[in-house]
């Protein structure tokens, strides 16, 4: 499915239906960031990897659309801070090892980016298929074309947790809960579902209309029922 896409429909629609109706400068470039490095290398792809691309974004970044860290801390000191609170108050129960403490050359591998990249074997496989050495600099994964290019291809490939964008969305299945499995399991399946479904609608001007109502008073009934139940970490 080649995306031809209206991009001032594309803004109109989120805007509405995510946004509360007002998006900041740094919304627009971060999402102007991630459609152009699509539309350059694959546009020839499955409009619906890009909507659930674009959904993963506007999660993992507390809906910022911008290279965050962990807990969206100004810094790795202040993340890691925040990250041990949390951790010996037994608010991190699926943590085993913690992952944030700096390690022998003083490096953090807490979450960076447009997807939460944890753990040093994710920077490494990460360097690997972006060729970018962030075991070196692990910061450069808050730089924005590394942090598109990181969420893009770490997609794409399954790179994150061996599933993969074609892995859920393909010719004979439309599987928008369990795609959230290319990043973290079943975490907030089904509220990543229906920002994705939006974000696809939105790139269907000729079919968006009438779905994204639909939509909208579905994915609100999802949000409400799920969003108390899981604070974000501060």
């Amino acid at each position: 499915m080649v995306v031809h896409m209206d991009r001032s429909f594309f803004f109109d629609a989120v805007r509405d239906e995510l946004f509360k109706g007002e998006m900041t400068h740094p919304q627009v470039v971060g999402m102007t960031a991630i459609l152009d490095a699509w539309e350059k290398r694959f546009a020839q792809a499955d409009r619906r990897w890009l909507a659930y691309i674009l959904a993963t974004a506007y999660h993992e970044t507390a809906y910022t659309m911008q290279p965050v860290r962990e807990t969206l801390a100004e810094s790795d000191a202040r993340a890691v801070e925040i990250l041990e609170k949390a951790f010996a108050a037994g608010r991190l129960s699926w943590v085993k090892t913690p992952y944030w403490r700096p390690d022998e050359d003083g490096c953090s591998w807490l979450g960076r980016g447009l997807v939460q990249l944890t753990h040093k074997r994710n920077y490494e496989a990460m360097s690997l298929l972006t060729g970018i050495d962030l075991v070196a600099e692990p910061d450069r994964a808050m730089e924005m074309e590394t942090a598109v290019m990181i969420l893009i291809e770490g997609m794409l490939q399954g790179s994150f947790t061996g599933h993969k964008l074609a892995d859920h969305l393909n010719e004979t299945n439309e599987d928008w809960v369990n795609a959230r499995r290319i990043v973290n399991g079943t975490d907030r399946a089904e509220k990543l579902a229906a920002y994705a479904m939006i974000f696809d609608a939105a790139l269907r001007p000729a079919a968006a209309h009438g779905m994204l109502a639909r939509l909208k008073r579905w994915g609100l009934h999802v949000i409400a029922r799920l969003t108390p139940r899981a604070p974000r970490i501060r």
